[in-house]
This record gives C-alpha cells, sequence and structure tokens, in this order.
C-alpha cells in the first residue's frame, strides 16, 4: 500500500503538478489582466497547433495503418461516448438541448490544452506523434460530430463536413501524409520554422487553459447531477472505450499509451462555444470543464500508473 501510494505520488508531482502550474499562471493571468483571449484562442488554432501536428508527423515513424488505427481509437470513442450519453439522456427523460449538451461536454477532451502536455511528462517525446494525430482527429471530430449533435439538425451535413476539413489542423495532418507517403524532402527553413512553433504550442495551450477557465462564472447547483455523470463518462468510460478498441486493433507500446491517455482528458474549453453558439446549456458546459479539470489528477495519475506498467 506505501509503495503503491509513493508510485502515485511521484507521477502526480512529476507529470500533472507542472502541467496544473503552468494553467494555474494562465488562470492567474486571467483574473488580473484579463487578456485578449479570444486572439490567443485564434493563434493557437491557426498557428502553433497545426505546426505542432506537422512536425510531430512528419518526424515521426508512424506507418498509415497505425495513423488509421489511431483515428479509429478517437472517433470511436466520440461516437461510443455520444450514443452512451443520448441514452442516460432519453432514459432521465431530459429534453433535447440538454442531451446535446451532456454529449458535447462527455464526449470531447482536452487533448490539446492539458493532453499533450500531460502525455509528454508522463511518457516522452516519443508518444508526442501518436497524442499530436489523436489531437488533430479529435480536434476534426470536435467540428463535424461535435456541431452535428450542438445544432441538433439545424445545420446542414454538408457545411459541418466542410468546416471540419478545412480546420488548420487538418490541412496541417494532410500535407504531413503527403511528404511522409511520397518521401519528399521538407525544405529545411519550413523545418527550422515549424519546429520553432511547434514548442511554443504546449505552453501556450496550457496558458490558455487558464484564462479559459478564469472566464467560468457560474456553478449551476440544478445541473450538478449532470456534471457528476459528465465527468464519470469522460475521465472514466472514455479511458476505458479506448483501451478495448486499442486493444482490438493490437495497438502496443507508445501509440497504445497515447491514445489511452489522450481519451482521459478532462472537457475541452471548446464545448463551452458549442453550447452557447448553438444555445444548448453554457452553465453546464462551464461546470464541466471546471469539475473535470480539477477531478482529472484523481483519475489520470492511476492510468499513467497503469500504462507504464
Amino acid at each position: 500500500m506505501a509503495a503503491t501510494l509513493a508510485l502515485y505520488w511521484g507521477i502526480f508531482y512529476s507529470n500533472l503538478v507542472p502541467t496544473l502550474l503552468a494553467a494555474g499562471a494562465g488562470y492567474v493571468l486571467g483574473r488580473r489582466l484579463q487578456p485578449d483571449v479570444r486572439s490567443i484562442s485564434r493563434l493557437t488554432f491557426y498557428l502553433f497547433s497545426p505546426c505542432l501536428v506537422f512536425i510531430s508527423l512528419s518526424q515521426s515513424n508512424l506507418a498509415g495503418p497505425e495513423l488509421a488505427q489511431v483515428a479509429l481509437v478517437a472517433w470511436g470513442t466520440i461516437v461510443t461516448v455520444i450514443l452512451t450519453a443520448f441514452a442516460i439522456g432519453r432514459a432521465a427523460q431530459l429534453a433535447a438541448p440538454t442531451i446535446a449538451a451532456l454529449a458535447t461536454v462527455s464526449a470531447f477532451g482536452n487533448a490539446g490544452n492539458f493532453g499533450l502536455a500531460v502525455t509528454r511528462f508522463a511518457f516522452g517525446e516519443v508518444v508526442l506523434a501518436p497524442a499530436a494525430v489523436f489531437f488533430a482527429f479529435s480536434s476534426v471530430a470536435v467540428y463535424t460530430v461535435g456541431v452535428a449533435v450542438a445544432s441538433a439538425g439545424r445545420r446542414p451535413w454538408r457545411d459541418v463536413l466542410r468546416h471540419g476539413l478545412t480546420l488548420p489542423t487538418t490541412y496541417a495532418l494532410v500535407v504531413a501524409i503527403i511528404f511522409e507517403i511520397t518521401r519528399w524532402p521538407i525544405p529545411e527553413p519550413v523545418t527550422r520554422a515549424t519546429t520553432l512553433l511547434s514548442q511554443g504550442a504546449i505552453p501556450v495551450m496550457l496558458s490558455l487553459l487558464g484564462m479559459q477557465i478564469a472566464q467560468v462564472k457560474s456553478w449551476p447547483r440544478s445541473r450538478l447531477a449532470l456534471v457528476g455523470v459528465a465527468a464519470l463518462l469522460q475521465l472514466l468510460f472514455s479511458p476505458l472505450v479506448a483501451t478495448l478498441l486499442a486493444g482490438a486493433l493490437g495497438l502496443a507500446g507508445p501509440t497504445r499509451q497515447a491514445v489511452i491517455l489522450e481519451s482521459a482528458m478532462p472537457t475541452a474549453v471548446i464545448v463551452t462555444i458549442l453550447s452557447t453558439e448553438y444555445d444548448l446549456d453554457p452553465a453546464l458546459a462551464g461546470a464541466a470543464v471546471l469539475v473535470t479539470t480539477l477531478l482529472s489528477p484523481l483519475t489520470l495519475t492511476p492510468l499513467i500508473a497503469y500504462l507504464q506498467r
């Protein structure tokens, strides 16, 4: 028992505390200086994140089949959690907008801002490539499946699909795959520029996470039960599904570690934007982001210990 507690403390102290401190610094900055979070978010979305995806994939040894497997785990986990949330919502006789809100806050984890940092601290640079690929595919899922669920049929599928396929991370993923398939050499200035920009992605993402959480104002007591359901689905059920899918697909080593750990991240801040945009339940979304982020060390610590075996 003492050895297990010592192991958990070491994992928490070395892998999660640095992440929480970085996000906490962003939170303090957000509270005190009230920076333009939207501009920082757009800078991250359009510049830092695509560079991280491109350079991580172009410098990795991931083969085509492995990329497809990561995509299957990412999308399969998200769709399974959405269907489960819908089943729970209908069994509880919730209103349609509330069910849609529950599905979005339960299915889309913070694979970028929080996940990439935790994954790298836990397993080193070797897992960054599959983790970045997971992040890219989950980003596409947010802006396709997530928008479809949030809009509840109010937006044509063609528009939803077009939006997802024109994301900066999607472009970065496709370009990196093209270079990998053709074996074309990437020009040195491009490599150096994208590497330089990618190095700023994770620290900016973590700071941005803290700033975004600082904007959460309300604690809807009437929604605490739903927040609890979302936390269970996001922090426990999602990594369980990812573990089963990874096993079924035969994933092993760093790729398996990356997809399972990335699937266990707290609720992504982007769901607050979806909830506001489509008049779902912004208070539920904000509370889910905050609560799952605060609870995540309790679930991520034993999960990292399990994956390190």
